[in-house]
């Protein structure tokens, strides 16, 4: 059986920024070895630091006991007692405290004697990640070691992220964008990444201006529009990388101007990891990551992620264009009907939020939306200062009549997760159609 090293950087390189300590490839292996002797023989583990260093540790020592992650992004305590409870974890591994029905055990990262650089089998599930649940309950994914570090590598590659490159992610360790980016890619792509937990404009800033250059920036669309809203002043970035949702091309521009740093976007799920990547602005097509290979036809459009046993179903409807590139025509499920007229859902919440004074907003379908002939579209939107006949007015002109949102439930905010994805279900329940 094929195996890989837990990590391919030098002895001597920095992969991580804990504050003023810069951690080697060295001192991280001998903390490893330090917590995996004190863990307990069996797994799986729920990992569910904030430390972005210690969450690293941790995963890493349980893979070198042969233990299998289990990752949420929502840290809350009723979610991850159900993952523990599904998924008979043994233990739990954090640097917070949560009431859970397994022990809690504090990784603390204790430098030690040098230690050796340990080998996985490539097939062997070291993490379990799980969907957002933002159109229905999560669902967990299997990752094996092989396809967590080949998609680490080509991360790696296809943002030209070398051993000098720092990088600040502002979504949980624990979502697989964020696990890929600032937890895989320091093990076996490259850069070291910053440990903080970070939300705010400021926290951001500040936190980058203290990171040597060249700077990456991992974050989200919500996040960049609080940081342009923001006004705060950025030091310079190398690059920008954006995911979990559409990045608008007007934003982008916006940013890019704002920040002198190219705007890039990473195409992925769950279930695949990240597997393409555009420039907002260079237009609509993606490039798929080296390695991965698509297929698109009238069935639906899957790729195959090296390290992965089958080829992965996407949910998205794949359109090839020129040079082995492909757009997006709209997810397989946002598409609606209504009398006898078709519309996307995500069209319908562009032309939503794209309406002045509306600050946010989402179209979403009802449950009986095919069975019942009366059934109509819902929208929450965020607008001080409208009312919600306002915006409907604002609508009219825009689109169809039978996709005007009856109700539109006007809100203080968006019930957003930690990376900005909005629950189907907590909307539907605001407007009374669950």
């Amino acid at each position: 059986m094929t195996s890989l090293p837990l990590t391919a950087r030098a002895p001597e390189e920095v992969i991580f920024h804990r504050g003023a300590v810069s951690v080697t490839t060295a001192r991280f292996l001998a903390e490893v070895a330090d917590l995996a002797a004190r863990l307990p023989a069996e797994g799986p583990v729920l990992n569910f630091c904030a430390d972005r260093y210690l969450a690293l540790v941790a995963f890493a020592a349980a893979l070198s006991r042969g233990q299998v992650t289990l990752l949420s992004a929502d840290r809350s305590a009723p979610r991850l007692a159900d993952i523990a409870r599904g998924h008979g974890a043994r233990y739990a591994l954090s640097d917070t405290d949560a009431a859970l029905p397994v022990p809690v055990l504090r990784p603390d990262a204790t430098p030690g004697d040098a230690a050796p650089n340990p080998l996985i089998p490539a097939a062997a599930v070291a993490a379990i990640g799980f969907t957002s649940g933002s159109t229905g309950e999560p669902q967990a994914h299997a990752k094996p070691w092989g396809a967590l570090v080949a998609g680490a590598r080509g991360a790696a590659e296809r943002f030209g992220v070398t051993a000098g490159t720092s990088v600040l992610g502002t979504v949980p360790a624990q979502h697989m964008y964020g696990f890929e980016t600032t937890l895989m890619m320091p093990l076996h792509g490259g850069g070291a990444a910053h440990a903080g937990t970070v939300f705010y404009p400021s926290d951001i800033a500040e936190a980058l201006a203290a990171l040597p250059p060249p700077r990456l920036l991992v974050t989200t669309p919500l996040q960049i529009r609080a940081l342009l809203g923001s006004g705060v002043a950025m030091p310079a970035l190398a690059g920008v990388i954006s995911a979990t949702a559409p990045l608008a091309p007007e934003m982008a521009a916006e940013a890019e101007a704002a920040w002198g740093a190219p705007m890039r976007e990473i195409y992925g799920a769950t279930e695949a990891g990240s597997i393409a990547s555009r420039r907002t602005l260079d237009g609509e097509a993606w490039s798929p990551y080296p390695g991965m290979r698509f297929e698109i036809d009238a069935d639906g459009a899957r790729v195959t992620v090296p390290g992965l046993p089958a080829p992965v179903p996407l949910s998205d409807r794949l359109v090839w264009v020129a040079d082995g590139r492909f757009r997006l025509d709209g997810r397989l499920a946002d598409m609606v009907k209504l009398a006898g007229k078709r519309a996307s859902l995500a069209g319908l919440t562009r032309i939503l939020t794209g309406i002045e004074g509306v600050q946010d907003g989402v179209f979403v379908a009802p449950d009986d939306l095919d069975g019942n002939p009366r059934a109509r579209l819902a929208a929450a939107v965020v607008a001080p200062g409208m009312s919600a006949s306002a915006v409907v007015a604002a609508l009219r002109s825009k689109v169809e009549p039978a996709f005007l949102p009856r109700p539109v439930v006007m809100l203080p905010a968006l019930p957003r997760d930690a990376v900005g994805k909005i629950s189907r279900g907590a909307i539907l329940a605001l407007a009374g159609k669950r």
